[in-house]
């Protein structure tokens, strides 16, 4: 009877999902946003607009609804045109309510909300997302309109990145010719090539040579790759034939882990290697030679160089964090991506399964993780799943809102990762970053109490019910940090633990880590929570709330310890807080140093006071893994510009910032801020620099797309790739002599140098190769750079190869418009492009018939 009474209390209370539809038709409505000021009233603001523009018959009434929106700013509540008020809701939720000043919207007619964003806009992510109507009668339903249109920055407001500026970025890169260049990537330790070529078609023949046969696995993935080149099976030998040629896969002692050797000869190749790892890695080196094969064609053989190669890594530690917990992606497209991860040696896919926003993976023992936490829709209560997130909607249809992978495919990721060498790292966000976990702990516990069963219900809960501590997080959320106080908690951690085990034994895939996270707990959390103060009777060590955070971690990494499992997680979870000459510091924790915890640091901010944190870290004693956002994160914009997506909080970040990381010297090359203005080079005084036991705890190198802003496969690859080259590319290769060059002229030559080879090779190799392989990936393809010089257009690209197209006319160059091939008269309005191998675009630039002549 309980059962059916709580059965019916959840009908009521999702009854409005379910509600009539109002009399006016949303779908009638066009939104569109823009930017009205960007210097609002001399200061670091923006007076926007949302305009309403009404296309029915019907008219849409001045009040009776509010419009709900995501964004990841700040504005002021009462709208400048003075007819609305926005408020938040939490999170990045917002609400616009019409006030009495609002007039009725008659067909045909449009209504302004003028507001203040207490930002400056760059580029087209910092507009509203999502925006969304709900009617005061049908509170529970959300409709989207017919059309939201996000109209571009006016040019006028200075500061952006022009085609000037990229032409003259592009113009030290120097054209090498294909054939000489290096053809693999990342580049190996020892590379050289012979005489001779070697020929691969359907005969040749794949082979192990070792009696135990342990690298069939790899003799096998080499061979699936060879037939899918050719289009045909191989090892077919031709009697006719008198000669037979054999790629041979070898063990040897002495490589290392991960070091191989690959010898290629007129008739024979050889891939020497100590581990199945090392074997792997020499496969991929080997398909790396092949030149791309673009089109649907198959050839009938494929030619590749002699070569001898001796190779091993840099760090041993190369790894990619994918954030699926603020917008999802589905199983194929991570498995797109562990292909990749493969392919340019990289070893670490750290998988950011939880957060605020969103759970991601089926834990068998807790259904409500994800039938409540893996959904997004219209909802102000969080009782029966979360609210729209970074533009989701007002429902589940949102693909990047809604989604989770069940255990058989999360089983299927690891299988597939397993066979390409891969860890997957999977990330727990606690004790903040947590709001889902604890919306969804507190939907069991609803469910449990209704059905008479408190014990059972109590059992997992991650919030103290009479927690009155005010806080909000850097995302602006004011419930989303665990109460680490409850002993609930830690039933619930290895409860988490416990079914990630099973499901990681079930794939037969290694489970080394766990990310517990530990980063952006706000300042005011725990200070009104009665478990906390329950807990400081009992603990006397426990004097504040900052105590809390070692009591913690210590706890969680008790649990994991019975289980050989190691604790993984973010820089905060390293650190203690204290304080020199009365102001609050971090320094590395003493409590933690020798539990073999592992670290990822991405606070280097330039400017912001932190830069040298994963160093304290590393001569603290920490093994530290460098996520720096400075030059590591593929969500940051390319540059500064408004058809550039992405965040921009801690840099501008085009791939040269990854090419051109230091590891063991950041500071070294860093030249501009985080709003791209000259460094001041004063901001280092007195940061430590890294020690030679420093060193020895920097364990390798990590890019992180966090996703507020991907909301779909291909925007994922947009942000990734080619990006994640150079990744593999640091991460893989030796240290390179501009790093150390101590005479800056030399080491800017240097530098060129070599970033003019790497380039050449996107552009003539990889990114060919890219373009089809798994039917074609969305990387970025680069603006041309265009200056006006003699009354001429001259454009180039950051990646010689590529081909650049244009028009005179004012229309969109496509694929089919004239290529570029010398400087083009400056008459109309001339508008060049560049194009893949595909016939893929990317973004436009402009010239005009008034522009004038470079000085």
């Amino acid at each position: 009877m309980r059962r059916f009474i709580a059965l019916i209390l959840i009908a009521f209370a999702n009854v409005g999902t379910f509600a009539a539809a109002p009399a006016f038709d949303i779908k009638n409505l066009t939104l569109s946003w823009e930017v009205v000021d960007n210097n609002y009233q001399n200061k670091q603001q923006a007076l926007t607009a949302l305009i309403i523009t009404n296309n029915g018959t019907e008219t849409l009434p001045a009040g009776g609804w509010k419009i709900y929106f995501n964004s990841s700013r700040n504005f002021l509540a009462d709208a400048a045109s003075g007819n609305a008020k926005i408020l938040q809701v939490n999170g990045d939720l917002y609400s616009i309510t019409p006030n009495q000043n609002f007039k009725a919207i008659k067909p045909g007619e449009s209504a302004r909300i003028d507001y203040i964003c207490e930002d400056i806009v760059i580029n087209y992510t910092d507009a509203i997302e999502g925006p969304y109507f709900v009617f005061d009668a049908t509170p529970g339903k959300g409709y989207l309109p017919g059309n939201f249109i996000i109209k571009p920055l006016d040019p006028k407001y200075a500061g952006l990145v022009t085609p000037e500026v990229i032409f003259n970025q592009n113009k030290n890169i120097t054209d090498i010719p294909a054939d000489k260049l290096p053809k693999i990537v990342p580049l190996p330790l020892s590379y050289q090539e012979t005489t001779g070529t070697f020929t691969i078609d359907k005969q040749v023949l794949v082979n192990v040579i070792n009696k135990d046969q342990r690298y069939a696995k790899e003799a096998s993935y080499l061979k699936g790759r060879l037939e899918k080149l050719l289009g045909t099976e191989v090892n077919k030998k031709d009697p006719l034939s008198s000669t037979m040629k054999i790629i041979n896969l070898y063990y040897k002692v002495g490589f290392g882990n991960e070091g191989y050797e690959l010898s290629v000869k007129p008739n024979a190749i050889e891939i020497n290697a100590s581990t199945p790892t090392g074997a792997f890695y020499g496969v991929q080196s080997l398909i790396n030679l092949c030149p791309s094969v673009t089109g649907t064609d198959r050839p009938n053989s494929i030619t590749i160089p002699c070569v001898e190669v001796k190779d091993s890594p840099r760090f041993p530690y190369r790894a990619v964090m994918l954030d699926v917990a603020r917008n999802f992606q589905n199983k194929q497209q991570v498995l797109r991506l562990l292909d990749l991860m493969g392919a340019y040696k990289l070893n670490t896919l750290h998988m950011h399964l939880t957060d605020d926003e969103g759970w991601r993976i089926e834990i068998p023992s807790l259904p409500e993780l994800t039938s409540v936490a893996s959904k997004r829709g219209h909802t102000l209560d969080s009782k029966h799943f979360l609210p729209p997130s970074h533009g989701s909607g007002p429902d589940f249809s949102n693909k990047a809102g809604t989604g989770f992978y069940t255990v058989a495919d999360y089983v299927e990721i690891l299988k597939y990762a397993n066979e390409r060498h891969i860890t997957v790292l999977p990330e727990i966000e606690t004790p903040g970053h947590a709001r889902g976990s604890i919306k969804a702990m507190q939907a069991r516990y609803n469910r449990l109490m209704a059905a008479g069963n408190k014990a059972e219900a109590s059992k997992y809960l991650l919030y103290d019910a009479g927690d009155q501590s005010d806080y909000r997080s850097v995302q602006y959320w004011n419930d989303n940090v665990i109460d680490v106080s409850l002993p609930s908690v830690y039933t619930y951690v290895e409860r988490v633990v416990d079914d990630l085990v099973a499901i990681y034994k079930q794939a037969g895939a290694p489970l080394p880590a766990i990310h517990f996270g530990g980063d952006e707990v706000p300042a005011h959390v725990w200070e009104k929570s009665p478990a906390f103060a329950a807990l400081k009777k009992t603990h006397p060590e426990i004097k504040n709330t900052g105590d809390l955070w070692y009591y913690f971690y210590g706890r969680v990494n008790s649990i994991l310890k019975k289980k050989n499992i190691k604790l993984s997680g973010w820089e905060e979870m390293a650190l203690r807080k204290t304080t020199v000459d009365g102001h609050n510091t971090y320094l590395p924790n003493p409590q933690f140093v020798n539990e073999g915890m592992q670290v990822d640091v991405w606070n280097n901010v330039l400017g912001d006071g932190q830069e040298d944190l994963a160093y304290k870290l590393a001569n603290g004693g920490y093994k530290t893994v460098l996520t720096c956002v400075t030059n590591l994160y593929f969500d940051m914009a390319t540059y500064k510009g408004w058809d550039e997506p992405g965040y921009y909080w801690g840099a501008f970040l085009g791939i040269d910032k990854f090419f051109s990381f230091i590891p063991y010297d950041y500071f070294k090359n860093a030249d501009v801020d985080k709003q791209g203005r000259p460094i001041d080079r004063r901001i280092f005084v007195g940061k430590q620099r890294l020690t030679d036991y420093g060193k020895e705890n920097i364990i390798g190198l990590q890019g992180a797309l966090w996703a507020e802003t991907v909301k779909s496969p291909q925007q994922m690859e947009y942000m990734m790739f080619p990006k994640l080259i150079a990744l593999g590319e640091r991460a893989w290769a030796k240290d390179p002599a501009w790093t150390t060059e101590l005479d800056s002229a030399k080491a800017k030559k240097l530098y060129n140098d070599d970033w003019s080879r790497f380039v050449n090779v996107l552009g003539k190799r990889e990114l060919p190769r890219l373009a089809y392989e798994g039917g074609g990936y969305a990387f970025r393809i680069p603006k041309p750079g265009v200056i006006l010089q003699d009354g001429k257009y001259q454009a180039n690209v950051q990646y010689p190869g590529m081909t650049i197209r244009y028009t005179t006319d004012g229309s969109e160059p496509t694929a089919t418009s004239p290529e570029y091939t010398a400087p083009v008269n400056a008459t109309g309005t001339v508008k060049f492009r560049v194009f893949d191998v595909k016939g893929r675009g990317g973004n436009t630039a402009q010239g005009k018939e008034n522009d004038k002549p470079a000085a």
